[in-house]
């Protein structure tokens, strides 16, 4: 017995967020598209150089998003002592996603492991250049990160800490 040949909708695509690996560097540098250019002129290292030595340091993380094996989009967390914020500050320096994917549950996908990540690492605060894009900005928002002077931030918890009982 034949089955009768029907119609599908869409299929939603599986977007797998994990650590980079020193291969998927230059998917992400071309992703950014000048976005990771450096900008001062005496760096002895590129941005890819750079990324592919903070693949390996315990004070940032690199994560990509992929998508059948293909890297659609990335992201640099770099970590920083502050006394002011009672901990460390994860800096997001760099996300990108490729534009001919879903670039909300991508850029969603992305923060929520840099959230993990910070908070694992100790983080009181991640905080982020100001997207010029409304719509850009509107993700973060979307992810909690409000204004907070130049950049936007957003308050985390870091692993193992105690909540004061009032």
């Amino acid at each position: 017995m034949a089955a009768e040949p029907c119609e599908v909708g869409p299929v939603a695509l599986e977007y797998l967020v994990r650590a980079a690996r020193v291969t998927d560097i230059d998917r992400v540098v071309t992703l950014s598209d000048g976005a990771a250019q450096m900008t001062r002129a005496d760096s002895p290292l590129g941005a890819a150089d750079l990324m592919r030595q903070l693949v390996y340091l315990p004070q940032a993380s690199i994560v990509v998003a992929e998508s059948q094996r293909v890297v659609v989009g990335g992201a640099i967390l770099a970590l920083r002592p502050s006394v002011r914020a009672g901990g460390y500050v994860g800096t997001i320096d760099l996300l990108v996603v490729d534009p001919e994917h879903d670039v909300d549950r991508i850029t969603e996908a992305l923060l929520e492991e840099l959230i993990r990540s910070a908070s694992n690492k100790g983080c009181t605060v991640v905080e982020a250049a100001r997207p010029d894009d409304a719509d850009a900005y509107a993700r973060w928002q979307r992810m909690g990160f409000g204004e907070a002077g130049p950049h936007i931030h957003r308050t985390v918890t870091a692993a193992g800490s105690a909540r004061r009982i009032q």
